[in-house]
């Protein structure tokens, strides 16, 4: 192959990976439009959601996999298992957070993940490039703009916010590490073990025909489809990348909100919108900064 046709290759390879994890960022936004209708406890919410997010996950790789599901969970490996851990203390520190402090410290320590995957990302020997770093800065004073910036959370508030965007950056870095193993029945599994640990705290008798919609909407849809798109393109572009291209999700759920309920953002959240995705369009736009061919 020519030196051209392996540029054009990595090229395409690039705009797939940016697009699916673009894709993964507009799943996950419409949480705020959904969650907030319903009616169920926050233990029934989060076992429900799993639960369905476990239906749509194994229905993916069963038609990815063509039937060969138990091949597929055997396949993940150590890296598998890693990212299993990783997307359930992920999961389960943002919920237990958001019970300590703000939702702006939050999202504020959310946009941090981008560069905690950079520094991750360099330990197995991927570098970042000026434009990303300078990218990465762009977007972190967005949000804080959108939020208010950080104010004085709490020792846990902060630890576990921290602890939800250290467990995210590393799911991102092993995924693409281990590019060459499907992660869908990894992330299939940690749903599973959101399920175990939140259903103890269910109410499944508190649950109406309406929130059972909106829980399988949750679940298959904005948990379940976003966590596909993931997989798929953080196998293709730079862990630092995916991460910045994710916080699309912070820009768009008030642009739902706003859409669907007719509640209007403040100015300031607008305006750091507006700046989170200049950040992800001067990443975007630019050329490919390193090969995504696996390693031998």
């Amino acid at each position: 192959m020519t030196t051209a046709a392996v540029a054009l290759d990595l090229s395409r390879q690039h705009r797939r990976g940016r697009l699916y994890v673009a894709l993964a960022a507009v799943a996950w936004s419409t949480a705020g439009l959904l969650q907030r209708k319903l009616t169920v406890d926050v233990g029934t919410q989060l076992a429900g959601r799993a639960l369905f997010a476990v239906l749509g996950l194994l229905l993916f790789v069963a038609v990815a996999e063509r039937g060969r599901v138990l091949r597929a969970f055997r396949a993940i490996g150590r890296g598998g298992i890693a990212v299993t851990v990783l997307m359930a203390v992920s999961s389960g520190a943002f919920i237990a957070a958001l019970n300590y402090t703000s939702v702006a410290n939050v999202l504020f320590m959310q946009a941090l993940a981008p560069v905690l995957a950079a520094v991750l990302g360099t330990f197995v020997g991927e570098p970042v490039a000026r434009r990303t770093w300078i990218a990465m800065a762009v977007a972190i004073a967005g949000v804080g703009l959108m939020v208010g910036g950080p104010s004085h959370p709490s020792a846990a508030g902060l630890s576990l916010s921290l602890l939800m965007s250290i467990s995210f950056a590393g799911t991102i870095v092993v995924t693409r590490h281990q590019r060459e193993v499907s992660m869908a029945p990894a992330t299939c599994l940690s749903q599973a073990l959101v399920f175990v640990f939140a259903a103890p705290f269910a109410s499944p008798g508190s649950v109406g025909g309406r929130d059972l919609m909106l829980l399988a909407g949750l679940g298959i849809g904005q948990i379940g489809l976003g966590l596909i798109f993931l997989t798929i393109g953080a196998r293709l572009i730079p862990a630092a990348e995916v991460a910045l291209i994710t916080l699309l999700e912070i820009v768009l759920g008030p642009l739902w909100v706003w859409i669907a309920l007719s509640e209007q953002p403040s100015a300031t959240t607008l305006a750091g919108g507006a700046i989170v995705l200049a950040a992800v369009v001067i990443q975007a736009v630019g050329a490919p900064e390193e090969p995504s061919a696996p390693p031998p």
